[in-house]
Protein backbone atom coordinates (compact mmCIF):
# COMPACT_ATOMS: atom_id res chain seq x y z
CA UNK A 1 0.00 0.00 0.00
CA UNK A 2 1.26 3.50 -1.16
CA UNK A 3 2.29 5.55 1.58
CA UNK A 4 0.09 9.17 1.78
CA UNK A 5 1.75 12.12 0.58
CA UNK A 6 2.56 14.78 2.83
CA UNK A 7 2.53 18.51 2.24
CA UNK A 8 5.27 21.09 1.67
CA UNK A 9 3.79 22.79 4.57
CA UNK A 10 3.65 20.22 6.85
CA UNK A 11 7.33 19.55 6.65
CA UNK A 12 8.37 23.21 6.94
CA UNK A 13 6.38 23.44 9.87
CA UNK A 14 7.35 20.43 11.32
CA UNK A 15 11.15 20.52 10.60
CA UNK A 16 11.00 24.33 11.70
CA UNK A 17 9.72 23.01 14.90
CA UNK A 18 12.14 20.26 15.22
CA UNK A 19 15.14 23.26 14.48
CA UNK A 20 14.07 25.04 17.09
CA UNK A 21 13.66 22.36 19.64
CA UNK A 22 16.20 20.08 19.37
CA UNK A 23 18.36 22.67 17.00
CA UNK A 24 18.86 24.43 19.94
CA UNK A 25 19.60 22.35 23.33
CA UNK A 26 22.91 24.49 24.05
CA UNK A 27 20.14 27.92 23.88
CA UNK A 28 18.02 26.76 26.15
CA UNK A 29 20.97 25.42 28.55
CA UNK A 30 22.11 28.67 28.80
CA UNK A 31 18.64 30.25 29.15
CA UNK A 32 18.27 27.80 32.13
CA UNK A 33 21.25 28.60 33.83
CA UNK A 34 20.04 32.37 34.34
CA UNK A 35 19.47 33.02 37.55
CA UNK A 36 16.64 35.43 37.34
CA UNK A 37 14.95 32.75 34.65
CA UNK A 38 14.01 29.90 37.37
CA UNK A 39 10.62 30.78 37.62
CA UNK A 40 7.54 31.35 35.32
CA UNK A 41 8.80 33.93 33.83
CA UNK A 42 12.05 31.89 32.84
CA UNK A 43 9.67 29.29 31.10
CA UNK A 44 7.36 32.17 29.02
CA UNK A 45 10.63 33.97 27.80
CA UNK A 46 12.00 30.26 26.35
CA UNK A 47 8.72 29.25 24.89
CA UNK A 48 8.65 33.03 23.38
CA UNK A 49 12.30 32.36 22.08
CA UNK A 50 11.30 28.88 20.75
CA UNK A 51 8.35 30.71 18.72
CA UNK A 52 10.76 33.64 17.85
CA UNK A 53 12.72 30.51 16.65
CA UNK A 54 10.53 28.50 14.89
CA UNK A 55 8.68 31.51 12.88
CA UNK A 56 12.60 32.83 11.66
CA UNK A 57 12.98 28.94 10.80
CA UNK A 58 9.63 28.91 8.99
CA UNK A 59 10.66 31.75 6.71
CA UNK A 60 14.05 30.29 5.18
CA UNK A 61 12.42 27.26 4.78
CA UNK A 62 9.67 29.36 2.35
CA UNK A 63 12.93 30.35 0.38
CA UNK A 64 13.76 27.00 -0.22
CA UNK A 65 10.25 25.07 -0.14
CA UNK A 66 10.45 23.72 -3.83
CA UNK A 67 10.46 20.15 -5.42
CA UNK A 68 13.87 18.78 -4.95
CA UNK A 69 15.34 21.38 -2.70
CA UNK A 70 12.99 21.55 0.52
CA UNK A 71 14.31 18.26 1.59
CA UNK A 72 18.28 18.40 1.05
CA UNK A 73 17.83 21.87 2.58
CA UNK A 74 16.10 21.02 5.87
CA UNK A 75 18.51 18.10 6.37
CA UNK A 76 22.17 20.73 5.48
CA UNK A 77 20.01 23.19 8.38
CA UNK A 78 19.62 20.07 10.66
CA UNK A 79 23.55 18.99 10.21
CA UNK A 80 24.75 22.64 11.08
CA UNK A 81 22.54 22.85 14.05
CA UNK A 82 23.92 19.58 15.11
CA UNK A 83 27.18 20.55 14.68
CA UNK A 84 27.16 23.95 16.20
CA UNK A 85 24.84 22.42 19.26
CA UNK A 86 28.04 19.76 19.77
CA UNK A 87 30.76 22.23 20.05
CA UNK A 88 28.59 24.99 21.72
CA UNK A 89 27.90 22.47 24.59
CA UNK A 90 31.35 20.48 24.50
CA UNK A 91 33.87 24.00 24.41
CA UNK A 92 31.40 26.97 24.84
CA UNK A 93 32.19 28.58 21.95
CA UNK A 94 29.88 30.84 19.96
CA UNK A 95 28.79 30.86 16.33
CA UNK A 96 29.91 34.28 14.72
CA UNK A 97 30.82 35.45 11.57
CA UNK A 98 34.45 35.13 12.72
CA UNK A 99 33.89 31.40 13.57
CA UNK A 100 32.43 30.88 10.38
CA UNK A 101 35.24 32.68 8.39
CA UNK A 102 37.89 30.17 10.51
CA UNK A 103 35.65 27.40 9.94
CA UNK A 104 35.83 27.55 6.04
CA UNK A 105 39.57 28.20 6.24
CA UNK A 106 40.25 25.24 8.46
CA UNK A 107 42.30 23.07 6.55
CA UNK A 108 41.88 18.69 6.46
CA UNK A 109 44.36 18.21 9.17
CA UNK A 110 42.79 20.71 11.76
CA UNK A 111 39.09 19.15 10.60
CA UNK A 112 40.75 15.69 11.35
CA UNK A 113 41.76 16.75 15.02
CA UNK A 114 38.33 17.89 15.27
CA UNK A 115 36.14 14.87 14.09
CA UNK A 116 35.10 11.95 16.96
CA UNK A 117 32.50 10.16 17.84
CA UNK A 118 30.89 12.17 20.06
CA UNK A 119 30.28 14.21 17.14
CA UNK A 120 28.99 11.82 15.21
CA UNK A 121 26.75 10.86 18.31
CA UNK A 122 25.54 14.41 18.18
CA UNK A 123 24.69 14.88 14.56
CA UNK A 124 22.74 11.36 14.32
CA UNK A 125 20.95 12.13 17.41
CA UNK A 126 19.40 15.36 15.67
CA UNK A 127 19.63 15.07 12.06
CA UNK A 128 18.51 11.33 11.87
CA UNK A 129 14.91 11.12 13.42
CA UNK A 130 14.18 14.43 10.99
CA UNK A 131 15.41 12.70 7.68
CA UNK A 132 13.36 9.44 9.09
CA UNK A 133 10.23 11.02 9.75
CA UNK A 134 10.80 13.12 6.15
CA UNK A 135 11.80 10.11 3.99
CA UNK A 136 8.76 8.13 5.14
CA UNK A 137 6.66 9.59 3.02
CA UNK A 138 6.50 11.52 -0.75
CA UNK A 139 5.70 14.82 -0.97
CA UNK A 140 2.92 16.58 -2.70
CA UNK A 141 3.78 19.25 -4.69
CA UNK A 142 1.24 21.71 -6.45
CA UNK A 143 1.83 23.71 -9.73
CA UNK A 144 5.10 26.10 -9.41
CA UNK A 145 2.58 29.09 -9.43
CA UNK A 146 0.21 27.90 -6.67
CA UNK A 147 3.87 26.44 -4.69
CA UNK A 148 5.07 30.07 -4.98
CA UNK A 149 2.31 31.87 -3.10
CA UNK A 150 2.34 29.17 -0.62
CA UNK A 151 5.96 29.86 -0.14
CA UNK A 152 4.79 33.98 -0.19
CA UNK A 153 2.50 32.96 2.56
CA UNK A 154 5.16 31.10 5.18
CA UNK A 155 7.29 34.05 4.32
CA UNK A 156 5.18 36.29 5.24
CA UNK A 157 3.57 34.44 8.10
CA UNK A 158 6.90 33.61 9.40
CA UNK A 159 7.85 37.58 9.86
CA UNK A 160 4.68 38.34 11.06
CA UNK A 161 4.95 35.56 13.62
CA UNK A 162 8.32 37.04 14.94
CA UNK A 163 7.54 40.39 15.21
CA UNK A 164 4.48 39.61 17.29
CA UNK A 165 6.03 37.52 19.67
CA UNK A 166 8.75 40.39 19.81
CA UNK A 167 6.37 43.14 20.24
CA UNK A 168 4.10 41.39 23.24
CA UNK A 169 8.15 39.94 25.14
CA UNK A 170 9.04 43.21 24.01
CA UNK A 171 11.17 44.22 27.58
CA UNK A 172 11.79 40.88 28.44
CA UNK A 173 13.03 40.23 25.02
CA UNK A 174 15.32 43.44 24.56
CA UNK A 175 16.44 42.82 28.23
CA UNK A 176 18.01 39.68 27.52
CA UNK A 177 19.51 40.38 24.28
CA UNK A 178 21.11 43.30 25.55
CA UNK A 179 22.30 42.17 29.16
CA UNK A 180 23.36 38.71 27.50
CA UNK A 181 24.72 39.37 24.88
CA UNK A 182 26.20 35.66 24.35
CA UNK A 183 22.52 34.77 23.23
CA UNK A 184 22.26 35.66 20.04
CA UNK A 185 25.20 34.04 19.03
CA UNK A 186 23.27 30.61 20.66
CA UNK A 187 20.02 30.74 18.31
CA UNK A 188 20.64 27.73 15.87
CA UNK A 189 20.90 27.82 12.72
CA UNK A 190 19.98 31.41 12.97
CA UNK A 191 23.12 32.16 13.37
CA UNK A 192 25.19 30.55 11.12
CA UNK A 193 22.85 31.54 8.41
CA UNK A 194 23.61 35.03 9.36
CA UNK A 195 27.04 34.51 9.64
CA UNK A 196 27.77 32.85 6.13
CA UNK A 197 25.31 35.66 4.91
CA UNK A 198 28.02 37.66 6.25
CA UNK A 199 30.48 36.30 4.64
CA UNK A 200 28.93 35.94 0.98
CA UNK A 201 28.25 40.16 1.91
CA UNK A 202 31.99 41.69 3.15
CA UNK A 203 33.04 41.26 -0.61
CA UNK A 204 30.24 43.63 -1.74
CA UNK A 205 31.05 45.76 1.74
CA UNK A 206 34.99 45.90 0.81
CA UNK A 207 36.29 46.64 -2.54
CA UNK A 208 38.59 43.28 -2.92
CA UNK A 209 41.23 44.90 -5.30
CA UNK A 210 44.43 45.11 -3.67
CA UNK A 211 45.09 48.81 -2.92
CA UNK A 212 49.01 49.27 -3.11
CA UNK A 213 50.88 50.46 0.28
CA UNK A 214 53.98 52.22 0.87
CA UNK A 215 54.84 53.03 -2.22
CA UNK A 216 57.26 55.67 -0.82
CA UNK A 217 58.87 52.96 1.28
CA UNK A 218 62.86 53.73 1.95
CA UNK A 219 65.89 51.80 4.01
CA UNK A 220 67.06 54.92 6.00
CA UNK A 221 70.76 54.34 6.60
CA UNK A 222 71.89 54.16 9.60
CA UNK A 223 74.46 56.64 11.31
CA UNK A 224 78.20 55.59 9.47
CA UNK A 225 80.16 55.12 12.64
CA UNK A 226 77.83 52.04 13.37
CA UNK A 227 77.94 50.29 10.45
CA UNK A 228 81.14 48.37 8.96
CA UNK A 229 81.45 48.82 4.98
CA UNK A 230 80.29 51.12 3.16
CA UNK A 231 76.91 53.43 4.04
CA UNK A 232 77.20 55.45 1.65
CA UNK A 233 75.89 53.18 -0.51
CA UNK A 234 72.10 53.49 -0.89
CA UNK A 235 71.79 49.78 -1.46
CA UNK A 236 73.65 48.95 1.28
CA UNK A 237 71.87 51.33 4.65
CA UNK A 238 73.21 48.38 7.50
CA UNK A 239 76.41 48.34 5.22
CA UNK A 240 78.16 45.25 4.30
CA UNK A 241 75.98 42.90 7.38
CA UNK A 242 72.59 42.89 6.33
CA UNK A 243 70.42 42.51 8.80
CA UNK A 244 68.09 38.87 9.67
CA UNK A 245 65.08 39.41 11.22
CA UNK A 246 62.81 36.28 11.98
CA UNK A 247 59.15 37.12 12.82
CA UNK A 248 56.96 33.95 14.81
CA UNK A 249 53.93 33.51 14.49
CA UNK A 250 52.65 31.94 17.61
CA UNK A 251 49.21 29.71 17.41
CA UNK A 252 47.15 29.51 20.32
CA UNK A 253 49.44 30.70 23.19
CA UNK A 254 48.02 32.42 26.10
CA UNK A 255 49.81 35.14 28.17
CA UNK A 256 49.12 34.13 31.46
CA UNK A 257 50.27 30.21 30.64
CA UNK A 258 54.01 31.60 30.33
CA UNK A 259 56.46 31.00 33.46
CA UNK A 260 58.46 34.18 31.37
CA UNK A 261 55.10 36.24 32.54
CA UNK A 262 54.66 35.26 35.85
CA UNK A 263 53.18 32.02 35.60
CA UNK A 264 53.56 28.88 38.60
CA UNK A 265 54.83 26.28 36.32
CA UNK A 266 57.93 26.22 34.39
CA UNK A 267 57.08 26.45 30.59
CA UNK A 268 59.69 28.63 29.90
CA UNK A 269 62.86 26.74 31.01
CA UNK A 270 64.70 27.20 27.78
CA UNK A 271 64.12 30.92 27.08
CA UNK A 272 64.56 31.73 30.99
CA UNK A 273 68.09 31.02 30.26
CA UNK A 274 68.46 33.57 27.29
CA UNK A 275 68.27 37.32 27.38
CA UNK A 276 65.01 37.81 25.85
CA UNK A 277 62.57 40.32 26.89
CA UNK A 278 59.04 39.34 27.19
CA UNK A 279 56.16 41.66 27.23
CA UNK A 280 53.38 41.17 29.16
CA UNK A 281 50.28 43.37 28.58
CA UNK A 282 49.52 42.26 25.22
CA UNK A 283 46.10 42.37 22.99
CA UNK A 284 45.38 40.09 20.28
CA UNK A 285 43.54 41.54 17.38
CA UNK A 286 40.62 38.53 17.71
CA UNK A 287 40.04 35.37 18.76
CA UNK A 288 40.82 33.32 16.07
CA UNK A 289 43.39 32.89 13.42
CA UNK A 290 41.44 34.36 10.08
CA UNK A 291 40.73 37.51 12.57
CA UNK A 292 44.31 37.72 13.84
CA UNK A 293 47.07 37.94 11.11
CA UNK A 294 45.50 40.11 8.28
CA UNK A 295 44.57 42.66 11.06
CA UNK A 296 48.25 42.25 12.99
CA UNK A 297 49.77 42.69 9.69
CA UNK A 298 47.83 45.84 8.65
CA UNK A 299 48.37 49.28 8.76
CA UNK A 300 45.12 50.08 9.71
CA UNK A 301 45.17 48.97 13.32
CA UNK A 302 41.83 46.75 14.81
CA UNK A 303 39.25 49.47 14.62
CA UNK A 304 40.21 50.54 11.15
CA UNK A 305 40.43 47.00 9.80
CA UNK A 306 37.25 45.98 11.02
CA UNK A 307 35.61 49.29 9.52
CA UNK A 308 37.97 49.16 6.17
CA UNK A 309 36.15 50.05 2.80
CA UNK A 310 39.05 48.60 0.73
CA UNK A 311 41.59 45.64 0.86
CA UNK A 312 45.46 47.15 1.12
CA UNK A 313 49.27 45.24 1.21
CA UNK A 314 50.59 44.78 4.31
CA UNK A 315 53.70 45.18 6.21
CA UNK A 316 55.26 41.99 4.37
CA UNK A 317 54.83 43.66 0.95
CA UNK A 318 56.21 47.52 2.88
CA UNK A 319 58.99 44.95 3.83
CA UNK A 320 59.71 44.21 0.25
CA UNK A 321 58.79 47.46 -1.43
CA UNK A 322 61.96 49.08 0.65
CA UNK A 323 64.23 46.53 -0.48
CA UNK A 324 64.28 43.41 1.83
CA UNK A 325 64.14 39.88 0.54
CA UNK A 326 60.50 38.67 2.90
CA UNK A 327 59.87 35.13 3.09
CA UNK A 328 56.62 33.11 4.87
CA UNK A 329 57.30 29.79 6.06
CA UNK A 330 53.91 28.21 7.11
CA UNK A 331 53.51 25.09 9.60
CA UNK A 332 50.10 25.38 9.64
CA UNK A 333 46.39 26.28 7.81
CA UNK A 334 48.19 29.22 5.81
CA UNK A 335 48.91 33.04 5.53
CA UNK A 336 45.58 34.24 5.13
CA UNK A 337 46.61 36.34 1.86
CA UNK A 338 49.45 37.66 4.13
CA UNK A 339 52.19 35.92 1.53
CA UNK A 340 50.19 36.27 -1.84
CA UNK A 341 53.18 38.29 -3.12
CA UNK A 342 56.17 37.16 -1.29
CA UNK A 343 58.11 33.76 -1.15
CA UNK A 344 56.20 31.34 0.47
CA UNK A 345 56.31 27.75 0.88
CA UNK A 346 54.11 24.95 3.57
CA UNK A 347 55.75 22.53 5.60
CA UNK A 348 53.40 19.86 4.40
CA UNK A 349 53.96 20.33 0.67
CA UNK A 350 57.60 20.10 0.83
CA UNK A 351 57.18 16.03 1.23
CA UNK A 352 60.08 16.31 4.02
CA UNK A 353 61.72 13.23 4.79
CA UNK A 354 61.23 13.18 8.57
CA UNK A 355 59.87 11.33 11.45
CA UNK A 356 58.69 14.67 12.12
CA UNK A 357 55.73 14.80 9.56
CA UNK A 358 52.97 12.46 9.80
CA UNK A 359 49.83 12.43 7.51
CA UNK A 360 50.05 15.56 5.98
CA UNK A 361 51.10 17.84 9.20
CA UNK A 362 54.55 18.80 10.85
CA UNK A 363 55.99 19.34 14.39
CA UNK A 364 57.41 22.53 14.61
CA UNK A 365 60.44 21.13 14.85
CA UNK A 366 60.49 21.27 10.79
CA UNK A 367 60.95 25.48 10.98
CA UNK A 368 64.18 25.27 11.47
CA UNK A 369 65.87 22.97 9.35
CA UNK A 370 63.20 24.84 6.16
CA UNK A 371 64.63 28.37 7.47
CA UNK A 372 67.89 27.28 6.85
CA UNK A 373 67.37 25.67 3.60
CA UNK A 374 65.22 28.81 2.49
CA UNK A 375 67.68 31.16 3.22
CA UNK A 376 70.94 29.14 1.50
CA UNK A 377 68.38 28.96 -1.70
CA UNK A 378 67.45 32.86 -1.14
CA UNK A 379 71.90 33.35 -0.81
CA UNK A 380 72.55 31.29 -4.00
CA UNK A 381 69.99 33.70 -6.11
CA UNK A 382 71.43 36.88 -4.54
CA UNK A 383 74.47 35.52 -5.44
CA UNK A 384 74.03 34.57 -8.82
CA UNK A 385 72.04 37.99 -9.89
CA UNK A 386 75.01 40.49 -8.15
CA UNK A 387 72.39 42.30 -6.26
CA UNK A 388 73.19 42.93 -2.92
CA UNK A 389 70.82 42.41 -0.43
CA UNK A 390 69.43 44.87 2.30
CA UNK A 391 68.39 41.98 4.66
CA UNK A 392 65.88 39.22 5.39
CA UNK A 393 62.87 39.36 7.17
CA UNK A 394 61.30 35.90 7.56
CA UNK A 395 58.15 34.53 9.19
CA UNK A 396 57.95 32.01 11.03
CA UNK A 397 53.65 30.32 11.15
CA UNK A 398 53.80 27.49 13.93
CA UNK A 399 51.58 25.03 14.49
CA UNK A 400 52.00 25.94 18.93
CA UNK A 401 49.30 24.86 20.40
CA UNK A 402 46.66 24.16 18.53
CA UNK A 403 43.39 22.57 19.93
CA UNK A 404 41.63 20.55 21.00
CA UNK A 405 44.35 18.01 20.35
CA UNK A 406 47.22 19.92 22.43
CA UNK A 407 48.90 16.56 23.07
CA UNK A 408 49.69 16.25 19.29
CA UNK A 409 51.58 19.48 19.77
CA UNK A 410 54.77 18.52 22.06
CA UNK A 411 56.90 15.27 22.09
CA UNK A 412 57.73 13.13 25.15
CA UNK A 413 60.84 14.71 26.05
CA UNK A 414 58.82 18.12 26.33
CA UNK A 415 56.13 16.75 28.14
CA UNK A 416 56.87 17.41 32.15
CA UNK A 417 53.10 17.76 33.13
CA UNK A 418 51.49 14.41 34.18
CA UNK A 419 48.67 13.29 33.13
CA UNK A 420 47.84 15.31 30.12
CA UNK A 421 44.58 14.39 27.78
CA UNK A 422 45.12 12.38 25.29
CA UNK A 423 41.76 12.88 23.87
CA UNK A 424 40.18 15.40 20.93
CA UNK A 425 37.25 15.10 22.97
CA UNK A 426 38.29 17.57 26.33
CA UNK A 427 35.19 16.53 28.08
CA UNK A 428 36.53 13.24 28.49
CA UNK A 429 39.35 15.10 30.54
CA UNK A 430 39.98 16.19 33.41
CA UNK A 431 40.81 19.98 33.69
CA UNK A 432 43.99 18.73 35.58
CA UNK A 433 44.75 17.04 32.53
CA UNK A 434 43.99 19.28 30.16
CA UNK A 435 45.79 21.78 31.30
CA UNK A 436 49.02 19.55 31.43
CA UNK A 437 48.62 19.06 28.06
CA UNK A 438 48.10 22.59 27.04
CA UNK A 439 51.64 23.76 28.77
CA UNK A 440 53.39 20.52 27.43
CA UNK A 441 52.89 22.31 24.06
CA UNK A 442 54.03 25.52 25.46
CA UNK A 443 57.15 23.80 26.49
CA UNK A 444 57.84 22.58 23.37
CA UNK A 445 56.99 26.04 21.74
CA UNK A 446 59.81 27.16 24.04
CA UNK A 447 62.30 24.36 22.63
CA UNK A 448 61.84 25.60 19.60
CA UNK A 449 62.16 29.11 20.07
CA UNK A 450 65.43 28.57 22.28
CA UNK A 451 67.05 26.08 19.23
CA UNK A 452 65.65 29.12 17.01
CA UNK A 453 67.70 31.61 18.86
CA UNK A 454 70.60 29.41 19.54
CA UNK A 455 71.17 29.30 15.92
CA UNK A 456 70.39 33.24 15.65
CA UNK A 457 73.30 33.66 17.99
CA UNK A 458 75.97 31.52 15.69
CA UNK A 459 74.54 33.79 12.97
CA UNK A 460 74.85 36.82 14.65
CA UNK A 461 79.01 36.51 14.12
CA UNK A 462 78.18 37.31 10.36
CA UNK A 463 75.28 39.88 10.66
CA UNK A 464 72.67 41.23 13.24
CA UNK A 465 69.98 39.14 14.12
CA UNK A 466 66.55 38.95 15.79
CA UNK A 467 63.39 37.43 16.75
CA UNK A 468 60.08 38.48 17.65
CA UNK A 469 58.07 35.60 19.13
CA UNK A 470 54.05 36.77 18.90
CA UNK A 471 51.00 34.75 19.07
CA UNK A 472 47.88 35.41 16.92
CA UNK A 473 45.23 34.93 19.73
CA UNK A 474 44.87 33.24 23.63
CA UNK A 475 42.78 30.11 24.87
CA UNK A 476 40.18 29.06 27.02
CA UNK A 477 41.01 25.94 29.16
CA UNK A 478 38.05 25.51 31.07
CA UNK A 479 37.40 28.58 32.58
CA UNK A 480 33.50 29.76 33.20
CA UNK A 481 32.95 26.37 31.21
CA UNK A 482 34.45 27.57 27.96
CA UNK A 483 37.18 25.90 26.05
CA UNK A 484 38.96 26.78 22.69
CA UNK A 485 38.88 30.58 21.10
CA UNK A 486 36.76 32.33 18.83
CA UNK A 487 34.36 34.22 21.13
CA UNK A 488 33.62 37.29 19.75
CA UNK A 489 35.82 40.11 20.28
CA UNK A 490 33.31 42.13 22.81
CA UNK A 491 32.55 39.76 24.75
CA UNK A 492 35.69 37.20 24.51
CA UNK A 493 37.15 35.92 28.59
CA UNK A 494 40.78 37.59 28.49
CA UNK A 495 42.52 34.65 28.52
CA UNK A 496 41.90 34.22 24.39
CA UNK A 497 42.83 38.05 23.86
CA UNK A 498 45.51 38.10 26.20
CA UNK A 499 48.85 36.87 24.29
CA UNK A 500 52.74 36.80 24.61
CA UNK A 501 55.19 39.05 22.65
CA UNK A 502 58.62 38.45 23.34
CA UNK A 503 62.12 39.66 21.74
CA UNK A 504 65.31 38.83 21.66
CA UNK A 505 68.17 40.44 20.03
CA UNK A 506 71.99 39.54 18.77
CA UNK A 507 74.54 41.90 20.84
CA UNK A 508 75.15 42.69 17.22
CA UNK A 509 72.12 43.82 16.26
CA UNK A 510 71.66 46.20 19.58
CA UNK A 511 75.10 47.88 18.55
CA UNK A 512 74.38 48.48 14.98
CA UNK A 513 70.58 49.65 15.66
CA UNK A 514 71.73 51.58 19.39
CA UNK A 515 68.72 49.77 21.36
CA UNK A 516 69.48 48.17 24.74
CA UNK A 517 67.68 46.18 27.04
CA UNK A 518 68.28 48.48 29.79
CA UNK A 519 65.84 50.85 27.87
CA UNK A 520 63.80 48.36 26.23
CA UNK A 521 63.13 46.78 29.79
CA UNK A 522 61.35 49.86 31.07
CA UNK A 523 58.48 48.72 28.63
CA UNK A 524 57.73 45.38 29.60
CA UNK A 525 55.04 46.06 31.42
CA UNK A 526 53.30 48.81 28.60
CA UNK A 527 49.82 48.16 27.33
CA UNK A 528 50.54 46.85 23.89
CA UNK A 529 48.46 45.79 21.26
CA UNK A 530 48.85 43.85 17.48
CA UNK A 531 48.67 47.09 16.48
CA UNK A 532 52.30 47.84 17.26
CA UNK A 533 53.45 45.43 15.18
CA UNK A 534 53.00 46.89 11.67
CA UNK A 535 54.75 50.15 12.72
CA UNK A 536 57.26 48.31 15.01
CA UNK A 537 58.41 46.30 12.89
CA UNK A 538 59.26 49.62 10.35
CA UNK A 539 60.91 51.63 12.85
CA UNK A 540 63.17 48.77 13.85
CA UNK A 541 63.91 48.05 10.34
CA UNK A 542 64.48 51.96 9.21
CA UNK A 543 61.39 51.71 6.85
CA UNK A 544 60.47 54.90 6.29
CA UNK A 545 57.16 55.87 4.30
CA UNK A 546 53.96 57.35 5.09
CA UNK A 547 51.70 54.57 6.62
CA UNK A 548 54.30 54.03 9.38
CA UNK A 549 52.48 56.13 13.17
CA UNK A 550 55.30 56.78 15.47
CA UNK A 551 53.39 56.15 18.61
CA UNK A 552 52.74 52.67 17.97
CA UNK A 553 56.41 52.02 17.01
CA UNK A 554 57.41 49.75 20.27
CA UNK A 555 60.80 50.23 20.24
CA UNK A 556 60.97 54.41 19.00
CA UNK A 557 61.68 55.39 22.53
CA UNK A 558 64.90 53.63 22.98
CA UNK A 559 65.81 53.99 19.55
CA UNK A 560 68.74 56.86 19.15
CA UNK A 561 68.58 57.40 15.64
CA UNK A 562 64.41 58.09 15.52
CA UNK A 563 63.39 61.24 14.06
CA UNK A 564 61.60 63.43 16.67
Amino acid sequence: MTAPHRSPLTTVLAGSAWLAVAGNLALWQALWQLPDLHDGRGVVMGLVLAGMVFCLCVSILSIVSWRGLLRPSLVILAVISALSTHYMLSYGILIDTPMVINVLQTDLGEARDQLSLSVLLSVSLIVLPLIGWMWRRPLAWPRWPVQGVHNLGMLLGGVVGTLLLAYVSFQDFSTLMRNQTQMRYLINPLNTVYALAEVVLIPTQVDQQIRPLGEDAQILPLPSRLVKGTPSLPELPWGKQPPLLVIVLGETARSSNFSLNGYARNTNPGLQRLDVLSYRQVTSCGTSTAASLPCMFSHLGREGHEARTAEYENLLDVLKRAGYQVMWIDNQSGCKGLCDRITSVRTTQLELKTPECHKGECMDAVLLPVLQEQLRHAHAQTSASRQPSAGTVVVLHMMGSHGPAYFKRSRAPHKPFQPECTSIVLSDCSKEAIVNAYDNSLVYTDHILSELIQWLRQQAVQRPTGMIYISDHGESLGENNLYLHGMPFAIAPRVQTHVPLITWWSEQFQQVRGLRHECLKQDLDRPLSHDHLYHSVLGLMRVQTQSYNAELDLFRRCDPYAAR
